[in-house]
């Protein structure tokens, strides 16, 4: 066996082995407590270890196939040479960041093995800790040999990043971190990782304290202390794994059996099994490459104009962000310590909001423009019903055993993905045993480059609460705006921006913990600032120039970034009133909960 065949069963199979034990972990204990109240001694310990070793080594894969999230303008340089030297600068940067985070987790590491205390189930805890230098290590070695083809330029980036080390016997000036500070940020604007640069600037700010930089590291690891945080690789690969099969197709005919005969029925179907899938997979750009190329067909074919079709796709894409087991709640939940349950509760209703403004819209697009009805068969629909069943039931039944306490986040999430591998690979058989490695793998690369990103951040979270960042940030904001009607206003805006040119889990993880403490002193609920939060994330995916759902229907359709601007005009005002009545009006989210007595 050759040592690129030997990294390649590496990087595939322990992936896939730390799915298939988080999958299993919860489900025995699921399954084992009404049948014998049977339970796995310190089964919660294991999951959280089972999440930390998936962020480690699902941020190698990441780094390896390039999914890290980045805010990378390098694609809009002129000339080969230039992108490439943007490419070289912004790995170099990486690379150095990574070596010293390698560092500053091997000090915990050895800190903790002085310590000598042990996990739940007997493991020392500095084991455990070991994947991080070992993670991060191989990520710094990853980026020095993607650097570049030639060789004397790899030992440059190599030395860069070992006198990256030498910093750390200097006393540091304010310019100093200045220069580097600024450096930083331009390679992130050349395509440097987000979480480089998350975790470089705590480094610096550490650094510039006087503090070890062990202190980053150390804060790294208190990311295995969140209960709810196994659920998100769980999600993960279960919408993984459904974007893998031909449930998109199965959706998108049973929808158009069940409202084909409403006027604009077809753009409504469009609505909903977009909104659907984007609630299981957890993102917009997985339901306009999926559903894109199948629902834009036939809006064209029902007669709908290619401005109004390629608009409501790109709008719709984002629909389910607010519905249940949406991975974009569950991370908020995690990043704010808000309860999940109360989350999804609360964006029931603004979800469907939003949905039904759109599907008003398509149903007058669908009566101005005398779009043909299809005749309403109960056979056609039972027929769809009965092949798209095993689909269908995957939503509900995630909202039967998470909403009615039957099984926590984690459990229910457990669930989920071993109930869509048996379907996607035992049923339809979608998904042969054989693909289904390969599609875990794609799943631990964003798992990877989300948790070490989350991870990178609560370093930083870390410094900005010792600096009293917040109470500052509270401070100047407090002596602008006295009305928490304007404060929300405000909010909106910002939100809108930033959820324009911010990749969602970006988003999520760097605006959260300053946007909390504003939400709390201008008295609005922590559960309806998060439905705020995420519902104006949503709009931001269609705001020019660069929303995310914009970028990824030009690239799915071939459409020029000038035509989208114009074509989702419509379904950015119908959505904008949406959030607007969200924001201002609280009984839609936490009127609900009220409702229920959950608050």
């Amino acid at each position: 066996m050759t040592p690129r065949s030997t990294l390649r069963l590496i990087v595939e199979g322990l992936p896939v082995a730390g799915f298939l034990l988080l999958t299993a972990l919860p489900l025995v204990d699921f399954l084992g407590r009404p049948l014998a109240g049977f339970h796995i001694p310190g089964s919660a310990t294991y999951t959280q270890q089972l999440t930390f070793f998936l962020t480690f080594i699902g941020g190698f894969a990441a780094t390896l196939t390039g999914k890290h999230l980045t805010i990378s303008t390098a694609s809009l340089l002129h000339g080969v040479r230039a992108r490439q030297e943007a490419e070289f600068f912004s790995r170099c940067a990486a690379a150095s960041v990574t070596a010293i985070l390698a560092y500053a987790s091997f000090c915990v590491v050895v800190t903790e093995r002085m310590q000598g205390q042990k996990l739940t189930f007997g493991l020392p805890v500095w084991i455990s800790e070991s994947v991080m230098p070992l993670g991060l290590g191989l990520i710094s070695l990853t980026y020095i040999l993607k650097s570049s083809n030639w060789l004397p330029a790899r030992l440059c980036v190599a030395a860069i990043a070992g006198a990256a080390f030498c910093l750390g016997i200097i006393q540091p000036t304010d310019s100093m971190a200045w220069v580097l500070g600024a450096i930083l940020m331009a390679a992130t604007l050349l395509g440097s990782p987000v979480f480089a640069a998350m975790s470089g600037l705590a480094l610096i700010f550490f650094w510039r304290q006087g503090t070890p930089v062990s202190a980053v590291s150390a804060e790294i690891y208190r990311l295995v202390g969140s209960p709810t945080l196994p659920a998100i690789p769980l999600l993960t690969a279960t919408g993984f794994v459904l974007a893998e099969t031909n449930a998109p197709r199965r959706l998108v005919n049973f929808f158009r059996a069940l409202l084909g005969s409403i006027p604009g029925g077809v753009a409504v179907l469009v609505g909903a099994v977009c909104a659907l899938f984007t609630a299981l997979t957890g993102g917009s750009g997985v339901t306009i490459i999926a559903l894109g190329g199948i629902v834009y067909p036939i809006l064209l074919n029902d007669g709908y104009s290619e401005k109004f079709s390629l608009g409501l796709v790109t709008a719709a894409g984002s629909l389910g962000l607010l519905f249940p087991p949406c991975l974009a709640v569950v991370l908020y939940s995690v990043v704010s310590n808000t309860p999940a349950d109360q989350l999804f509760i609360a964006g029931m209703v603004p979800g469907m909001l939003l949905l039904t403004l759109v599907s008003i819209y398509g149903i007058s697009v669908g009566l101005k423009s005398g779009i043909a009805r299809q005749t309403f068969k109960w056979r056609e629909l039972l027929a769809a019903g009965r092949i798209a069943k095993w689909d269908l039931s995957i939503p509900v039944a995630m909202v039967i055993l998470f909403g009615t306490g039957l099984a926590s986040l984690l459990e229910t999430s457990a669930f989920a993905c071993a109930y869509t591998i048996i379907i996607s690979c035992f049923i339809h058989r979608d998904l042969s045993m054989k693909q289904l490695p390969a599609t875990l793998v794609k799943a631990a690369a964003l798992v990877g480059a989300v948790l070490i990103l989350l991870s990178c951040a609560m370093g930083l979270t870390s410094y900005l609460v010792d600096a009293q960042i917040p109470d500052r940030l509270l401070e100047i904001v407090s002596e602008q705006i006295h009305s928490p009607l304007l404060f929300l206003l405000t909010l909106n805006v910002v939100l809108l921006v930033l959820g324009s040119v911010l990749e969602i889990f970006s988003a999520i993880i760097v605006l959260t913990p300053l946007v909390i403490p504003l939400g709390v002193a201008f008295g609005v609920h922590p559960v309806h600032l998060g439905v705020i939060f995420l519902a104006n994330l949503e709009l931001g995916f269609l705001f020019p120039p660069v929303g995310l759902n914009l970028l990824l229907s030009s690239s799915r359709f071939g459409q020029p970034m000038i035509v989208l601007y114009r074509d989702v005009i419509p379904f950015l005002v119908i959505l904008g009133l949406g959030v607007l009545l969200i924001t201002y009006v609280p009984a839609l989210s936490v009127g609900v909960l009220r409702l229920m007595g959950r608050i």
